[in-house]
């Protein structure tokens, strides 16, 4: 096992809260739409939590297992798994009542073309989720897209701030939160939305996207001159964590890193480490895409994993051939379109 290998599993390491946490929750875990970027790392934390925490719990993950090798992967780490399309409405109804869902199923890549399916999945899907799981504890995965731009030397939006989803995307998502605020409040189902922006791993995110365009000398946008980053690691942990936060009505909770970090200082630091000057296109604009996670970080404390760590790691990993995905974030997406 290589340095790198050993520093980003160290970094996936379940908390002491966690396992506490895990502890203490009532009921098996379902995860829909394990199959995604962040399913099979959530599913492995809730897994790990369980074992340190020296209890029997079930976690079950649901999707349509569509890369190769995943499901048995996940079935050899402990994890049950369903193979189902949760827009069948046969397959949605014979998955087995649980006590605690976390929904992270949803469409964002290829949306534009594809609206129809979007929405469908974005949108009509959580209504029938909700519906079938009318008695669990639900975390909604949502995203910061679904508010407006904001001040780019401010703090950025937080819960309470109006909602005004650019583009398609962002509006299906937050037609996703509607319909579930819509059937807790109808079957008295305890909820939280959990609004993240970004998440970054080894395999994916913003600084793996930034890191590599310095190293091959592709410009860099800069018109979205401010972001959000966290760990995908804490992100999980977080997200597990929410299932003793859901409520009626849903609580709203927005997740990321803290402070925004400027995309020039990120590229700039990048060169640093990689000895070459980032280029750089377009200016920044007054406005960018921000969340305020205050109320996140009085919930659970401030994420453990720093930024510094995180440039690390990843670029350790990008440096040494690892495997990435190629699902860019279109993080300098200013119109909504996916």
């Amino acid at each position: 096992m290589s340095s790198t290998t050993e520093l980003y599993n160290r970094l996936l390491q379940p908390s002491g809260e966690l396992v506490a946490a895990i502890e203490k929750l009532k009921g098996d875990i379902l995860i829909a739409g394990v199959g995604g970027k962040m399913g099979p790392a959530l599913a492995r934390a809730a897994r790990q939590a369980i074992s340190e925490a020296g209890i029997k719990k079930r976690v079950i993950g649901v999707a349509r297992f569509n890369e190769p090798g995943l499901q048995q992967l996940l079935e050899q780490q402990g994890i049950e798994t369903i193979k189902a399309d949760l827009l069948n409405e046969v397959e949605l109804q014979a998955l087995p009542e649980v006590e605690n869902v976390l929904y992270l199923a949803g469409m964002k890549f290829g949306t534009t073309g594809n609206e129809s399916y979007t929405w469908a999945m974005n949108t009509y899907l959580p209504g029938r989720v909700a519906e079938k799981f009318k008695h669990a504890n639900i975390v909604v995965f949502s995203t910061g897209n679904v508010y407006p731009l904001t001040d780019a030397n401010g703090a950025g939006a937080t819960e309470d701030t109006v909602p005004e989803p650019i583009g398609e995307y962002a509006q299906s998502c937050l037609g996703r939160e509607r319909m579930f605020q819509y059937f807790s409040a109808k079957n008295n189902t305890p909820i939280l939305i959990y609004r993240l922006n970004y998440a970054n791993d080894v395999s994916y995110g913003i600084l793996l996207e930034i890191a590599r365009s310095v190293k091959e000398q592709r410009p860099i946008d800069l018109s979205m001159g401010g972001v959000n980053v966290i760990w995908q690691g804490d992100a999980n942990e977080i997200a597990l964590r929410c299932l003793h936060h859901c409520a009626v009505p849903g609580k709203i909770l927005n997740v990321t890193g803290p402070g925004t970090l400027s995309t020039r200082w990120i590229a700039e630091t990048f060169g640093r480490m990689l000895g070459r000057a980032p280029l750089f296109v377009k200016e920044e604009q007054p406005t960018s895409l921000l969340s305020d996670a205050s109320e996140c970080f009085r919930l659970f404390g401030y994420p453990k994993t720093s930024l510094e760590q995180m440039m690390k790691v990843i670029l350790q990993w990008y440096n040494e051939g690892g495997k990435t995905i190629d699902k860019p974030t279109h993080y300098n997406e200013r119109k909504g379109k996916y």
